[in-house]
């Protein structure tokens, strides 16, 4: 029993000095770039039904488990300047309420403002309260869902955690509203 306890001691130092020697490659040789493929998947990549991007600066890895280099981000795509004249951008202008949605914790309804042919304003009507906990979620949820459909000048929207069903009906509703106003 000594020498196996000896033996154990002997293999696990040795273990933890490789562990704490191992030291990862700062600067990874680039494998592969962003290709022309669906959505520039990485090659022999599966795609997931989610579009998943590395954030700046962080590196993606390779099947294989290769460090590659990092996806650079995407240049945001400006908001389209409010056309001249009337209606150029993609919506006819006006002020339109998109249906009444009904949750299992409420009714979701909005209404859009388009001039020049964008989206300018989205305002909550009707959001769920008809508890506190609602309440505080469509008080919580409210503006980043209009900030998201500011942002992206359309229907969809990035869903708020903590209120999915919410933020499902703010964009069934503001997409009836943007079918209505389509140019």
């Amino acid at each position: 029993m000594p020498r196996r306890g000896a033996v154990a001691l002997l293999l696990t130092t040795a273990a933890l000095a490789l562990l704490l020697a191992f030291k990862t490659p700062s600067d990874p040789a680039p494998t592969a770039e962003r290709g022309s493929g669906a959505a520039g998947a990485i090659e022999g990549s599966t795609p997931s039904p989610v579009a998943a991007r590395p954030a700046a600066g962080d590196a993606a890895t390779s099947p294989a488990g290769a460090a590659t280099t990092p996806i650079p981000e995407a240049a945001p795509t400006p908001t389209p300047a409010p056309a001249t004249g009337g209606t150029g951008g993609t919506y006819r202008d006006g002020t339109l309420t998109g249906a009444a949605v009904e949750t299992r914790w409420g009714t979701v309804q909005v209404q859009v403002t388009i001039a020049g042919g964008v989206i300018v304003d989205v305002i909550a009507l009707r959001m769920p309260d008809g508890d506190p906990h609602s309440a505080q979620l469509s008080q919580r949820a409210e503006p980043r869902l209009r900030t998201s459909a500011l942002a992206a000048q359309s229907g969809t929207v990035d869903v708020v955690s903590g209120a999915t069903y919410t933020s499902l009906a703010y964009e069934r509703s503001l997409q009836a509203a943007l079918d209505s106003a389509q140019a």
